[in-house]
């Protein structure tokens, strides 16, 4: 008997039957009572989990969508940003503000690296005309499995008239990401990832620095003006959203972010860091190597370097077809080269060690030469201690 799925994935990750409940249910319309108060407790919790006091507001899009409104909301053309690029979505968010006519001055590290703040900071000194406007970074870059500390950056724009614009579309959730207290402008994310629901909803979190930048922005914008949804917010506009939303995958967001507050933050960043250990310590027993340096792989995602001699498209495809456990492989350049295993939102120690059991069974199908089991069992002992 087939069974679901099992999205060990960056995104979308597997669903909560407590969310999927939740969403089978009957639409309701979004000009009532009943979805106003679900969409408000929705915004709540968002303050909560984006750690802010500031609104949040809620697009019905990607995450790349905020990305794109992250760029419209705060420039003109011409402004120079400096965009910091560790892989695939670093450099999606220079393409983006590349459409836009900005400046754009591109930072980027060698992929399997982490952003060096330092020299984020001698890029911004040599700046003396004060010339950028923003540093715009990826928290958690899935194509790689490196995480970037956000931290460090934002003390070097916290003080100053420039934005800090963070991509936390695979994090928010699952990483300790402080909005307010580190001084992080702007913050994107999307619902498919640790947030523990489908694709189709992004979140933006904006700062009183942003919002002043935004008065001086020149960009167009319509569907994307976010002073719209923080109006509707605060109830300034007669409807809000200001747009039909996506009230099934609001009304499943809502549940998925009960979860977490019933979890608590502290503990939800908790098991992700022991899930992401218990999958390092799977990968190094198998006398695999991770891709990135441990101190600054992903919590997230774990990227690992294929063996020699093994075709990755047909490891990731057979751990697809044969074993109904979806793993993802290198993005770009690092095509056939690395394959990646998601260890985010609705998932336990028991799917980390499925899949495990199946990699190892596929590896020795492909002619990988080990030992049976002993990947399986340093997950366990590094997860149960």
């Amino acid at each position: 008997m087939r069974k679901d799925k099992l999205l060990m994935t960056p995104g979308p990750t597997v669903i909560p039957p407590r969310v999927l409940e939740v969403m089978s249910r009957q639409i309701i319309h979004h000009r009532t009572a009943e979805f106003e108060a679900a969409f408000y407790e929705v915004e709540e919790n968002l303050k909560y989990v984006f750690q802010t006091g500031n609104p949040v507001l809620i697009l019905a899009s990607s995450g790349t969508g905020a990305m794109e409104a992250a760029i419209a909301n705060f420039f003109s053309p011409g402004d120079r940003v400096l965009v910091v690029s560790i892989g695939a979505f670093g450099d999606r968010f220079a393409e983006i503000a590349k459409a836009f006519s900005l400046n754009v001055e591109k930072l980027s590290f060698e992929w399997g690296q982490a952003a060096d703040a330092e020299r984020i900071k001698e890029v911004l000194d040599s700046d003396v005309k004060h010339e950028i406007k923003a540093v715009i970074i990826t928290h958690n870059e899935t194509s790689t499995g490196v995480t970037n500390d956000i931290e460090a950056v934002a003390k070097l724009t916290r003080d100053t008239d420039r934005l800090l614009i963070v991509d936390a579309v695979s994090s928010m959730g699952g990483l300790d990401l402080k909005t307010d207290l580190w001084g992080v402008d702007v913050v994107v994310t999307g619902s498919q990832k640790c947030l523990m629901a489908p694709p189709g909803l992004a979140f933006v979190s904006v700062s009183e620095k942003a919002w002043k930048a935004y008065e001086n922005s020149t960009l167009p914008k319509f569907y994307w003006d976010l002073k719209k949804y923080k109006r509707g917010l605060l109830k300034e506009l007669s409807e809000n959203p200001p747009y039909t939303p996506a009230i099934s995958l609001i009304m499943g967001q809502a549940e998925a972010l009960r979860m977490i507050k019933e979890e608590g933050l502290e503990k939800v960043y908790e098991r992700h860091k022991k899930l992401a250990l218990a999958t390092q310590a799977g990968v190094k027993a198998l006398g695999l190597e991770l891709f990135a340096r441990e101190d600054v792989s992903s919590y997230i995602i774990t990227a690992v370097k294929g063996p020699a001699g093994i075709d990755m498209g047909q490891l990731v495809k057979t751990m697809n077809i044969k074993y109904d456990i979806m793993i993802t492989g290198g993005q770009k350049h690092l095509k056939g080269k690395i394959f990646r295993i998601g260890h985010c939102g609705y998932v336990d120690i028991f799917d980390v060690v499925k899949t495990f059991s199946a990699l190892e069974k596929v590896l020795l199908e492909l002619g990988y030469d080990m030992d049976l089991g002993v990947s399986v069992e340093a997950v366990q002992r590094s997860y149960f201690g």
